[in-house]
């Protein structure tokens, strides 16, 4: 299910596809500069690595907003992300796609709106990058 027909016939339990993002330097370093993240680990290899990094590494923003496309482009263009919370684990590197995945934890009907909650992984092969859980709403 994606886009306008996600909230019909959503269930707890259902599965949401899996997107994979292929991390790139230009991908973390865009990030880091659209969310004006100027630390160098985000931007410098030889930095992040002398901090104990394996390499650069996407910031939490970043991963953010990532979390936010993963779950707006299975709900459609009418969702309204109402609450994120995400912890981070291991670093998002170049070379090591990211896996998101999720699945209904819940869905409730108030008025004209549907809420729907989430928990939401993004992992590499390192581990899990990105742990959580995300509502969103739409209109019934």
């Amino acid at each position: 299910m994606s886009g306008a027909n996600a909230s019909a016939g959503v269930a707890i339990g259902d599965e949401l596809p899996v997107f994979e993002l292929p991390v790139t330097s230009t991908v973390i370093v865009a990030g880091a500069i659209a969310s004006r993240d100027f630390m160098p680990a985000h931007h410098d290899a030889e930095y992040a690595r002398s901090q104990g990094a394996p390499d650069l590494f996407m910031n939490i923003l970043t991963t953010n907003g990532y979390v936010a496309r993963f779950v707006t482009d299975w709900a459609g263009p009418e969702a309204m992300l109402r609450n994120v919370k995400i912890r981070l684990g291991v670093p998002a590197v170049p070379g090591q796609a990211l896996r998101f995945s999720g699945r209904v934890t819940g869905v409730a009907e108030e008025g004209d709106e549907r809420t729907i909650d989430l928990e939401v992984r993004a992992a590499n092969d390192l581990g899990d990058h990105a742990t959580g859980t995300v509502q969103v709403s739409l209109p019934r």
